[in-house]
């Protein structure tokens, strides 16, 4: 299989890089300093989704502003501590691309994006965060907003996830689907193309833009 695009637009947290055991470390800190049981903690899905909305699930509004500081505190202050590492593939995969072809769109804040990009030597020349948007993924604003950064026209891009929402955000954007296998089963993923990760996929730029292939 190939896929023709013009754009490439990547998640950040588990589909360029690790940072599962530093999410589940600091979240579950922060959850006993605010006084959340297990159980409520239990029913919340972390990955994918902006921390303010994960605030806003468990805690009184007055209280989530001072909480959104304390996680992002938290989570910027683990990079150091082995809070982040490259998944299979992604360095060769990205260095094949134009910087001007791809960005990478997360959920997180830009704080704590840039934090764990510098941290792998991934220095992107577009970024769009949490900050960056006024709804988050699922809703596709933070894609689209990308695709109108890079100049390209939504259908002529590809969207990489491992999460059902960014899936989701990138397939109400008009944009082509592909869902890493690196936190979700592959049955859990509606995508165009599912694969285990980055090292599976190759990319050639052409005079049209990037073709995509599956290796082997």
């Amino acid at each position: 299989m190939k896929i023709h695009a013009e754009a490439l637009l990547f998640d950040n947290d588990g589909t360029l890089v690790s940072s599962l055991e530093s999410v589940h470390r600091c979240w579950t800190r922060w959850a006993a300093e605010y006084g959340i049981t297990a159980e409520a903690f239990a029913q919340v899905e972390l990955h994918g989704r902006p921390a303010v909305e994960i605030a806003a699930d468990l805690l009184p509004a007055d209280v989530v502003p001072g909480a959104l500081s304390r996680i992002e505190r938290l989570e910027v202050e683990d990079v150091p501590n082995g809070g982040v590492q490259l998944l299979p593939g992604t360095k060769d995969f990205l260095g094949a691309l134009p910087a001007d072809r791809w960005a990478v769109v997360t959920s997180a804040t830009r704080r704590l994006a840039e934090a764990r990009l510098d941290a792998v030597g991934i220095r992107p020349k577009t970024l769009v965060a949490a900050d960056d948007v006024t709804r988050g993924k699922p809703d596709p604003e933070p894609y689209l907003l990308a695709a109108r950064e890079l100049g390209v026209d939504p259908a002529r891009c590809v969207v990489f996830e491992d999460a059902p929402a960014g899936l989701r955000a990138g397939r109400a954007a008009g944009m082509i689907t592909v869902a890493l296998t690196t936190t979700h089963q592959a049955h859990e993923l509606d995508a165009d193309l599912v694969v285990e990760d980055l090292s599976a996929l190759s990319a050639l730029v052409t005079a049209a833009g990037v073709e995509i292939s599956v290796r082997g």
